[in-house]
């Protein structure tokens, strides 16, 4: 439904135009927007005008209009001042508020398909008939983006504002559409010409990501799915989105763009059940898990990793002597069993540490 405050907003750009004072009501003589401000006392006279046949009437030197949608009448404008022109003024109003709910109404309309299209709640028939009827095309190429606030604490003004500039940004794509299921998400379902790859797809999700940072101060991370070729394919990239925005919080939270088909060894690990996760622990680190290990073991770790088992770089990134990182390796080798030095026994302790933090997140999930 259109809101007062778009009322407002066009019934003021056409008073700055036309020098004419205007007021809209709903059918039960209620103001919805005015310009002027003894619009109350024409509260009756709006009612009378509402049950009477005529679309438009002079009323107390006041023109009457009526808005309707398909045939349902919505408001009545009024339209008040010294113009010879103010009955085509108030014509001009009547039918740009009908324009404004027409579009809004099937903007509405194609929201809702493009919700239920994502969550599978649609039959396959009814897609193509909705499709059809709501004239979207049905066999193009489409992806699905993810926009996750990283902000626990982000105010729903906060998350309007991001949505807006979003949509903003896709304004002149009019196959594409911008929705959200939930505060903290908001969902991009684009259309991909026949020439773009996944590389292109790439800079859109960076694009995303400048904008909301510099336009509305938001910190997001994006994820996106496959591109499909059918609008009822358009739930499985969503879907793999929804898995890349998951497996990146887990195992790649350094990352603000994820995508599905780039998501490596966490793919694996992300559909392991609980139980063979918990036996793959136990055989890599016996009776130890990664939470018996301090704060410091972890960051030597995690830095000796990242410098490709490199002693002497992670010694020098530490800010440690050699010998001190050597000590360290050594400790960590007599309460696992694993020589991060050797290369087998290094992937398993990489695996390990990402399959500890699978089962944290899956312990965090059940409550």
């Amino acid at each position: 439904m259109i809101s007062n405050q778009i009322i407002q907003n066009t019934i003021e750009g056409v008073k700055n135009i036309s020098r004419v004072e205007i007021c809209v009501m709903d059918v039960e003589g209620k103001v919805a927007a005015t310009t002027f401000d003894d619009a109350v006392e024409y509260e009756s006279a709006v009612i009378s005008f509402v049950d009477s046949p005529a679309d438009s009437q002079e009323v107390q030197g006041v023109q009457f209009f009526k808005v309707f949608d398909e045939n349902h009448l919505e408001f009545v404008t009024l339209v008040k001042g010294d113009s010879e022109d103010i009955y085509m003024i108030g014509k001009i109003t009547a039918f740009q508020l009908q324009s404004l709910l027409i579009a809004y109404k099937e903007r509405y309309d194609k929201d809702n398909f493009i919700k239920n299209l994502l969550l599978d709640n649609m039959l396959l028939v009814d897609i193509y008939n909705r499709a059809k009827k709501l004239h979207i095309d049905t066999n193009v190429r489409r992806v699905v983006f993810i926009i996750e606030s990283r902000d626990d604490n982000e105010v729903s003004e906060h998350d309007n504002n991001s949505l807006e500039v979003v949509r903003g940004l896709f304004a002149s794509k009019t196959k594409d559409f911008i929705t959200a299921v939930d505060e903290k998400n908001i969902i991009v379902v684009k259309e991909v010409l026949p020439t773009e790859r996944y590389a292109e797809l790439d800079k859109i999700a960076k694009t995303i990501l400048d904008m909301l940072n510099t336009e509305a101060m938001a910190n997001v991370h994006v994820a996106y799915g496959t591109i499909v070729e059918e609008i009822k394919e358009v739930s499985r990239s969503y879907k793999e989105a929804k898995m890349a925005l998951d497996v990146g919080n887990i195992f790649y939270n350094d990352k603000s763009v994820i995508a599905y088909n780039n998501l490596g060894i966490g793919r694996l690990i992300y559909q392991l059940p609980m139980q063979l996760c918990s036996m793959f622990i136990k055989e890599s680190f016996s009776s130890k898990s990664v939470s018996d290990f301090d704060e410091e073991t972890l960051l030597t770790i995690v830095k000796f990793f990242e410098n490709n088992l490199n002693v002497s770089e992670t010694s020098r990134q530490l800010y440690i002597h050699r010998n001190t990182l050597v000590y360290r390796l050594d400790k960590i080798q007599k309460l696992t069993g694993l020589d991060l030095r050797a290369f087998d026994d290094a992937i398993t302790f990489k695996i390990a540490l990402m399959v500890s933090k699978y089962m944290q997140y899956l312990e965090e999930q059940a409550y």
